[in-house]
């Protein structure tokens, strides 16, 4: 199964690695994905997976302790 950050849904985006000769060649980017505790708005500590922007731009509490 694949990681998928479940505040707001990211998960691996898929594309090609492109040569000097232009021969492409699929690839995919894994979102950055951490399972943390976080404080829920019912004041109950869980482990989410949560992906690093949703950590930075405030949109998940981290548990203490």
């Amino acid at each position: 199964m694949a990681k998928v950050c479940e505040i707001c849904k990211r998960n691996k985006k898929s594309g090609f690695n492109v040569s000097h000769s232009n021969k492409k060649t699929k690839r995919e980017w894994k979102s950055n994905i951490q399972k943390i505790r976080v404080t829920l708005d019912n004041n109950e500590v869980r482990r989410i997976n949560v992906c690093v922007r949703c950590i930075r731009s405030g949109k998940v509490k981290k548990a203490i302790g």
